[in-house]
């Protein structure tokens, strides 16, 4: 019996030194780690900052004297041969910009919805071009000359026209995610542009009479050139300070600095409608400072 005992006493010292060796598995106490998580933020409130970037402009020019043309070519044969002309090009600029937001945002959970106006000043966003085309007409629609009579129309046309974008106001509706310190976004909205335009046109036009006449099997060809001054003359059209609307969309990231201090950083893309016939795209990026509430 006292062997019994005895080794039972041995038994259990052993089994309790092999325990104290083992690691220490949350699985052996009953429970787990809780694993990776992230911090949430509160995004919900109001706020407000200033930007400034980069700006780089592209200005469509084809079309922009196509309205000066018409009115010059006006119920005459030569409006439809020339109403498709493209006489201009497009023009390309960059600058700098500078300006700034206020805006709210309401957080549910991760998903951020927000509201947010927009001022951007441009700083000497200027493009300019100049084109010329040169083009013989022959017999136009519309024009009926006598038998035997050939009418050659030559046009010229020289034109200039020039964009200057001053500053914009926009209006934003953004979709953002809560990923702690940062927050990516994307917006989408409306955007009104104030901008001076100018163009100018001049056409001069001659019209060449071929007429040819048979007499006796004996064919003659007389050649004569006149002046046609309805058609020769000059367009020019200005505008200061128009307004053009257009559209906005674009994406960004914002980290939060510390309580409600910020930063951002954002690419736009914005598209005007046509002022003059005269289509303003811009691309702008922008780093950016702001503060919650």
């Amino acid at each position: 019996m006292r062997r019994l005992v005895l080794a039972a006493a041995m038994l259990g010292t052993v089994s309790a030194a092999q325990a104290a060796d083992m690691p220490d598995l949350p699985v052996l106490r009953g429970g787990f780690t809780d694993g990776l998580s992230k911090t949430s933020r509160n995004w919900d409130g109001a706020y407000v900052g200033g930007n400034a970037g980069y700006t780089t402009d592209a200005t469509d020019f084809s079309q922009s004297v196509v309205g000066l043309t018409n009115y010059i070519f006006r119920d005459s044969v030569l409006q439809q041969p020339t109403a498709n002309w493209s006489l201009l090009n497009k023009a390309n600029t960059q600058g700098v910009n500078f300006g700034g937001f206020i805006g709210r945002n309401w957080q549910w959970y991760d998903a951020i919805l927000g509201l947010e106006g927009t001022y951007s000043y441009f700083d000497n966003l200027y493009t300019q071009t100049s084109g010329y085309n040169s083009l013989v007409i022959t017999n136009p629609p519309g024009d009926n000359p006598p038998e035997g009579t050939t009418n050659n129309y030559n046009v010229t046309l020289t034109g200039t026209a020039a964009a200057k974008v001053k500053d914009m106001i926009s209006l934003r509706g953004r979709v953002g995610w809560d990923g702690g310190d940062f927050m990516p976004y994307a917006f989408f909205g409306a955007a009104v542009g104030r901008m001076d335009v100018s163009r100018t046109v001049t056409s001069d036009v001659t019209l060449t009479q071929i007429v040819s006449t048979t007499v006796g099997g004996v064919t003659t060809t007389t050649s004569n050139t006149y002046a046609v001054p309805a058609q020769s003359q000059t367009q020019s059209q200005h505008r200061t300070n128009t307004f053009a609307v257009g559209w906005t969309a674009g994406l960004g990231l914002e980290y939060c600095i510390w309580d409600g201090l910020f930063a951002r950083v954002e690419y736009e893309y914005v598209r005007f409608s046509p002022v003059m016939n005269t289509q303003v795209t811009l691309n702008n990026a922008r780093l950016g400072l702001g503060y919650k509430f």
